[in-house]
Order: C-alpha cells, then structure tokens, then sequence
C-alpha cells in the first residue's frame, strides 16, 4: 500500500515541541549522535529499559475523542437528587467558556510570583470574600481538595490550637459518611480517637473538637448555639460543615459562634464530574490565622505603594517547618475557586439569595406534597433535602430510576431526595408521582403557598453579605466577560511564555485533552450514582489503571488521592498497614534526604511515622555511609525510606538500586517520590528498580492543568504485596480485605480530569511516550550547556549530564553585586517569563525545567534572556551600575512607571521596559511592582479591599 494512503498526524509530533531539526542541532551542541547517547549518558544502564511499554498503539487526536466519546455515552446521565455534599449545578456559559475551558486561565501556576499573578490572586480573594461572607467568619482559606478533607483538616487545626492537650475528637453521625470514613482514616496514625456520637449528649472530657453539620446529612437545619457553647465550655472547638448556597437563607454557623466552617464550594458553578476536582472551603476566626491549612491569599502593596496581592502567612508551611508542619496539603483548587467566586460575582448577593429561596421553595413543596401522600419524613426545618422514613426504599429508589431520577437509599429503608438550582416546579411533580402509587398528586403550585415562609426562631439568616462593590457590580455576561479578561490580561500562563519550574513539570496540555472535561457524559454524574450508570467512567479508570501500572512497573494502582501530597500520605498509610498486618506495626521510623520536597516529611508524620533525616553528599546524592548508619540504628523500627528520582538535584543517582536494597535489608520499605516521573516514562520503571510504592502528579507527568494550583491529582502504584492495601471507599464496597480507609472524598478522588490523562497515553502511545522523556532530558541539557558559562551548573550525574531539570547557582553573585535570587526572579518578569523555581532544594539556587514541549526557540529565548541577566549582574560587578538602583534590583518595571512623566533611574527606561528587542512584539506588562510580603503579614487583609485602595 502506498505510504500516502496512510500517512497521518501523530499527536507526538504536536506535543513535543522541538522538530526533528531542532533536536539535531541541540545534539550537536551536545556533541551528542542521537537521543539514545544522551538517554544513555544519563539513565544509570542498570535500570534502563529497552524494550517499549506494552500500550495500545497510539492514536490519532480524532480518534482519541471518539473513542472517549464513547466511553462518556456508556455513563447514564440520570437526574441526580443523591445529595450528599454533591449537586446537579449550572455553569454559567460565560465562566465555562472563559475559565474553565480557557488555556488562559488553566495553565497558569501557583502565585508563587504574585507580581505576574494579581488577576487570579484577585479571582482568589473574592472567593475567600464570599466563603467569609456566607460562613459569618472573618479568615477563610483560598480552597482546600474536599469537604471530607476539610473536615479533617480542621480536625487537625483544632489539635495544634489545643495544643494536643486531648485525644477525642467527637463527630455527629449526622454528618456526612464519606466525612467520618475520611475523618476515621486521619485520625487513626495521629493518635486520635473519633467518636460518632451527638455532640450535643456526650460526655466532652478529654474532647479537644466536635464536628456538627448544618443542613445535615438527611436534610436538618439545625440552631448549634446551645451545643457550640456546651463545647466551648468544655474547652473544646466546634467546627461546623455546611453548605454556602442554604447560606444564602440560613443564619450562618459563624453566628452560631461556630470556631471553624468547612464545606464544599461545588453547587457554585463547578459540575460534579463524578466527585471533583471541587474546592472545598475552611473558614474561622483570626485568632487561629496562624493554623489555617494550605494558601490564603492577602493583600499588600507594592514598592509604590499601591495595592497588590500575594500569598500570605504560611503558605508553604510544610516546606517551611516539614515534620513539624501541621498538614502536608500544598494543593488548593484553585481553578474551580475561581470558578466558584466568579459564580458569586455574576450571581451577586440577589441572585444568589434568589436560587437558594427558590430551592428551599420547592423542597418545602415536595415534603408538603410527599405529606399529603400519607409519608413521614425527618421532621424539622430543611433546605434542599427531604428524607422519607419507611422501610420501602428500594422500591421507590426502582420507581425514580425509571423516571430518570437517582434518589439516595439508605441500607434501614429511608430514602433521600436532594433537589438544586436545576430543580422545577414540573420535577417536583415527577418526584411526587413516583411516590404517589398511581394516586392523583397534589397540585404544586398549590403546595407551595408557604414556599417563602422564614425559617422558625432565629434560623432565617438577617445579616448582610456579599456586599463588596466586585459583587454587585458584574451581573450581565458583557460585565462579567470584561472582568474576567481583566483578571486574565494580569497573569502570566503558558499562554504566554515556557514556565520553566524545576519539579513542577509546567508542559503543554493540549486542547484535544481537555475537551471531554466539559461533557455532561463525564461532568453530570453524582460520585455514588450505581455502577450500571457509570460503566463509560469505569472502563477509564480501568484503562488507566493498567496504564499506568505498565509505565511504573507496579502490579496495583489507586486513582483515589485527588493531590500529590495526598498520594504521598496515601503511600505511606499504606506501608504503615502492611507493617501491621505482618506484626510489625511498631516500624514508625520514616528516613527522609534532607534535600527532599517539604511535603515529604509533612505527610510522614500525618501518616504516623519519626522522621529520621538522611544526609545528601556534595553531589546532591543520598549519602550511602550515612543511610547505612541510619538504617542500622533504626533497622528494628525503620518503616519506610521516602526518596525522590531522579533526584531533586536533577541527576539520576547511579545507586539508586543499591539504596532500595539498603532499606530492604533492614525491614523497610520504599516510597518513591514520582514527582520527577517526567524524566523516566518509557526509560525506566520504579516498581522494577526498587521503589513499593510511588506516587505520580498526574497534574505533571500526564498533562492535567495545574490550574493556577490546582486542580491536581496523585494515584500511587503499589508492588503486589501492597495491593490488598489500597485505600477503600464506604460508598464503592470492596470485598473483605486489609484495604486502610478513605483518603478523599470520593472513591476516585476528582474523576472528571482523568480524561486527560487517558487521552494524554492514548494519543501519545508507547514510543511517544518514550520520545518526550528522552526530549525533556534533551532540553534540560541543552539548556544547561548554553548557560554554564554564564552561571554555575550544581550537580551532574557521573557522565556530566543533568536528568530533565538542573539548578543553577546564584548566590555567588549576592556578595559580587548585591543581587539576590529573588533579583533574578523579577527581572525575568520584564523579559516575560516566569522565574525557575526558587532556593529548592539548595538555598539562592533557581531549579529549571524545561519539560519536552517547549521548542527550541522557546528555549533560547529562556537562556538569551538569563545571559542578558547575567550581562547586568556583571555591570554592577564591575561598576557600570549602581549597586542598589539597577534594573534587577527595581524589577520588575510596571507600566505605571515606565509610563511617569519622571524618570530618576541611571538607566534608560528602554532598559527597564524592554531588555531584549523581542519583548516589544509581546509584551507582558506585570500590573504591579515588587510586592511586600512582609509588610502584608503585619497589616493581614485577606478579603476583598474597599475601593479606594486602588484609586489611591
């Protein structure tokens, strides 16, 4: 057959940014014959891998959608009234289309560079804005993974405020189920014990927290006051679960003198998607400011004195104080924050109070009707929620399937019907004649007299929110589109320019990747709908399951950590059941290199392990003498070894055999940190060189957005002997086994962005894969070539090469010039890009990946600008510019500046503005100057600024 009747695209060709020329002319700089003598100059050949991965051959992007579609039409999207925590919503099309389904907004990074991120640090404080409004507290956080998760993070908020003085943490059984399992399970290695007791009964000795939840699992809307203040009295914290749209109506826990809310932010806009990605919220008083779990974004100014915002307080607590971090989280949601807040914004406090009054409505209809039908329900105020008391169930869970409806049955016979903003008077109908037994129904309309009714007492809620110009002043989609593109026009995403952060994996996520994220097949299905109505989904995580498997070498997958710090956690809970299971449960002692991510040792002691730090040597590996030591001082305890690879010094260490085996021999196990898994997909196989277990940042090496910080998603792969261990679900029953508890919420932890993943190995195939491993180490070390002259290069493996990322020494120049890391930072702003990842894992260093879709262009453009960088240090070096008034030192240049009718700087504005002429044809102004942190932690403002601010 002619080659011509079978040529095609290969999606490879599309993903990999350098073509075949450029990657000739990159070896060559190498000196390098082809890609498989660099690949063997840098993977240690003891752990290299010939042969290709068994993977479907690969397919076209075409191809790739319709196979997916497929799998999407095999999910039944049935009207969900399950509840739970989860609710059918509408997306508004103006935020579908440009945040959720817009580049712009999904590609960025964490604001960790907050001068190149003020639109979605701004997105972010109005959504810590609303959830402060609707909650009644004063301090929320910029989103935590979900609801369960929350809850349990507040649990742990409550130890470190009570100083861990008490050991009982008590949760009302009305809380949500999959909340308690998740409580259960991060309770359990911390010494905690949770009782499932009513709060408002139990003897509170020894108790340091309680967990209620108001509206609650079946339907109550219940006044706290009396139970929080019978816990106060007792010295313990109450924490309340609740939901922000029922907040619209109800008198919020924060009046109820509630000290911490958590809740699920999804019926704002984000669709169920099976489970998430959703962001959860934690709000509480500013006295605990200090203990808040994961980011909270702040306000400051700038070096002009203007307001700008930024991450404040200890938003990398865990790479800040590690073991003695009080959580592990370092992802938040932030994109479906966004979206949530921008909900808010376009609903405005109205429009909001308007869908939750028209909620409450119909659900008092359908209990009034239900009533009239002769049923008892759980008696008392409710919000969305009628539960109906019987012990036929399952016949009218059968006659609601029938008409297209998910009802929630109870294992005693109740049944639950949640209704939500998609709910009308017509489904309220159908709903009652699924109960009615081929009886006439009771009018609606008419049943809904009293629809608008207060709640009794003082439930109704009185006090104002949402108050704040931003969310009263965008209510048509022109307003609102204008804003959006406001925000966005402030951030530097991949839209942009490369970000070249070493271990953050920034590469392309390609459109053919994320177009089934937005289907009703994979968005409108409830976590706990029946399995016979998610086969489509199943058969994804099947398929990515094995996947995976194959990529890593290991015989088992869990897709249920929804964050790689949550995969890490998982891991080692996990490890810590086989010690157990084997007698062995006193192994506590977690060896961790000192040059590890801060997460690491954070989770270790979330999953109830002693950090025992392991020393690196002067080449950025694990010193092998000192992990010998330390594993025989501890080999009667020792549980596990966390390490990362290749290394987090960008070398992959020639030993790593030989530091498994090391572990092995004394009793522990191996987790692998497979944050850097992008340096080894096709090359070589953890779960063949040595590792048990590994987790993998599919928001990394498999192409799911990091979303401006999240979403993210961290499966684990685990050797056969850790299989019977993988994390369970209540709701998704496994046969008995040894499984440990939940992790997330959902059984699949956020199930709607798999799809990229999948899409991402179907289309790429076995030799893609292969192929962008190889390229990214390409990259790196071209990169690494072109700028060694310029700046020192820290660690190289024993062949002189680097693994997909390597570090670059700044601090040399602090004493010759005065310039810090920070200085770089900045000025590569004014060249538009984002600054490499900062003083990690060596202190004054910046960590550089370039990842395998940046093309060749875009790389010299990258190092033309650090030369440049370099060529202005030497200035100040050698006195051709002031030591403290230079161009590094007053980056980045806004356009307020640049633009002033005075100009008192020694160096020309051009300078400033426009280093490199390439700048002047895409310009990337950042819209404020240098930010002051530390002036922003004396003067806290996390809520949205009054106007004036900025008109000042």
């Amino acid at each position: 057959m002619s080659p011509i009747l079978t040529a095609r695209d290969h999606f490879a060709d599309r993903h990999i940014g350098p073509s075949d020329v450029e990657i000739r002319s990159m070896l060559d700089l190498l000196g390098l014959s082809s890609l498989e003598d660099l690949v063997r100059q840098t993977v240690p050949s003891t752990i290299l891998r010939e042969d290709p991965l068994d993977l479907p051959e690969a397919a076209s992007e075409w191809g790739a959608l319709d196979h997916i579609r497929s799998l999407a039409e095999r999910n039944r999207v049935m009207r969900s009234a399950i509840g739970m925590g989860y609710h059918d919503t509408v997306t508004p099309p103006v935020i579908l289309r440009n945040i959720l389904e817009n580049p712009g907004w999904y590609t960025q990074y964490t604001p960790y560079q907050a001068e190149i991120a003020q639109g979605r640090l701004e997105a972010l404080v109005n959504y810590q804005t609303m959830v402060s409004d609707l909650t009644g507290l004063p301090l929320a956080n910029a989103s935590l993974l979900d609801e369960a998760t929350a809850a349990a993070e507040a649990m742990s908020m409550a130890v470190g405020i009570t100083r861990q003085k008490r050991s009982v943490f008590v949760a009302s059984p009305n809380c949500h189920p999959q909340t308690l399992e998740v409580l259960r399970t991060r309770a359990e290695p911390l010494g905690i014990e949770v009782r499932v007791e009513d709060p408002a009964t139990v003897d509170l000795e020894n108790v340091f927290g309680v967990l209620m939840q108001t509206p609650d699992t079946v339907g109550r809307v219940l006044d706290l006051e009396d139970t929080i203040r019978r816990a106060h009295d007792a010295g313990a914290l109450a924490v309340v679960a609740s939901d922000l749209l029922a907040l619209t109506v109800m008198k919020p826990p924060g009046e109820m003198g509630a000290d911490i809310v958590v809740g699920s932010a999804q019926r704002f806009g984000v669709p169920m998607g099976a489970g998430g990605p959703h962001a959860a919220f934690l709000a509480t008083s500013e006295q605990h400011k200090r203990f808040i779990p994961g980011r909270i974004i702040g306000v400051s100014k700038d070096a002009q004195g203007r307001p700008a915002y930024r991450l404040a307080l200890q938003t990398r607590e865990q790479h800040i104080r590690r073991d003695k971090a009080t959580s592990n989280i370092c992802t938040a949601q932030v994109l479906l924050a966004i979206m949530a807040g921008a909900y808010g914004v376009y609903h405005g406090p109205e429009g909001l109070r308007r869908i939750g009054r028209r909620v409450r409505g119909l659900t008092r209809a359908l209990a009034e009707g239900l009533g009239r039908l002769g049923f008892d329900l759980v008696s008392g105020p409710r919000f969305d929620t009628v539960t109906v008391l019987g012990h036929d169930g399952a016949r009218w869970v059968r006659s609601a399937l029938e008409r297209g409806w998910n009802l929630r049955a109870y294992e005693d016979g109740r049944v639950g019907i949640s209704l939500d903003e998609t709910a009308t008077v017509d489904d309220v109908r159908t709903l009652l004649e699924v109960f009615s037994d081929g009886r006439p129904v009771p009018d609606v309309e008419g049943l809904a007299g009293d629809a608008d009714a207060p709640y009794p007492g003082d439930l109704e809620r009185t006090s104002a929110y949402l108050t704040h110009p931003v969310f009263n002043s965008h209510h048509s989609e022109h307003q609102l589109l204008r804003y959006l593109h406001e925000l966005q026009s402030k951030d530097l995403s991949l839209t942009s320019s490369m970000i070249p952060l070493g271990s953050c994996t920034m590469k392309l996520n390609a459109t053919a990747e994320m177009i089934p994220v937005t289907w009703p097949g994979f968005g409108r299905i409830h976590p706990f709908a029946p399995k016979d109505q998610t086969e489509g989904y199943a058969q994804l995580f099947a398929d990515l399951e094995r996947w995976l498997s194959e990529i890593t070498g290991f015989e088992g997958v869990s897709l249920q950590p929804n964050a790689g710090s949550q995969g890490e956690y998982t891991g080692l809970l996990v490890i810590r059941a086989y010690h157990r299971d084997r007698g062995e449960g006193h192994r506590d002692v977690c060896l961790i290199p000192v040059s590890a991510h801060g997460t690491n040792p954070a989770s270790a002691v979330m999953a109830g392990m002693r950090v025992v730090p392991v020393q690196c040597d002067e080449m950025g590996n694990v010193d092998l003498a000192d992990l010998e030591a330390k594993a025989q001082q501890h080999a009667d305890r020792l549980g596990a070894l966390m390490v990362t690879y290749p290394s987090t010094h960008g070398v992959f260490e020639a030993e790593i055999q030989k530091i498994c085996q090391t572990v092995h021999d004394h009793g522990g196990q191996v987790y692998l940190d497979g944050a850097n898994m992008n340096a080894q997909v096709g090359l070589c196989q953890p779960g063949r060189f040595g590792a048990d277990v590994c987790h993998l940042n599919l928001h990394k090496t498999f192409c799911i957005p990091h979303g401006g910080g999240g979403p993210g998603m961290g499966p684990i792969g685990v050797r056969k002997h850790l299989v019977p261990f993988l994390p369970g679900h209540p709701e998704h029953p496994q046969p008995a086994g040894k499984a440990i508890g939940p992790v997330a919420a959902a059984p699949y932890g956020s199930p709607s962005i798999l799809p990229i993943s999948w899409m991402y190995i179907a289309m790429m195939g076995a030799s893609g894969l292969r192929k962008a491993s190889e390229v990214a180490i390409l990259n790196a070390n071209y990169m690494a070539k072109r700028l060694e002259d310029h700046y020192p290069i820290l660690f190289r493996g024993l062949e002189g090469r680097v693994a997909h990322e390597f570090i670059i020494d700044v601090r040399p120049f602090k004493k010759t010039a005065g310039v810090e890391v920070d200085d770089v930072a900045k000025r590569l702003m004014d060249f538009g890009f984002h600054a490499p990842t900062m003083s990690w894992p060596v202190a004054g260093t910046m960590m550089i990946e370039p990842t395998e879709s940046e093309s060749q262009a875009e790389l010299d453009r990258f190092c033309d600008a650090m030369i440049a960088i370099r060529e202005e240090i030497r200035a100040v070096e050698e006195g051709r510019m002031d030591r403290e008034t230079n161009p590094l030192k007053m980056a980045p240049h806004t356009p307020f500046e640049v633009t002033a009718s005075e100009w008192n700087r020694p160096y020309p504005r051009e300078q400033g503005a426009f280093p490199r002429a390439w700048v002047r044809r895409n310009k990337f102004w950042p819209p404020v100057g240098r930010v002051d942190n530390a002036w922003g932690d004396r003067n806290l403002v996390c809520t949205c600024p009054p106007m004036e601010a900025f008109e000042s």
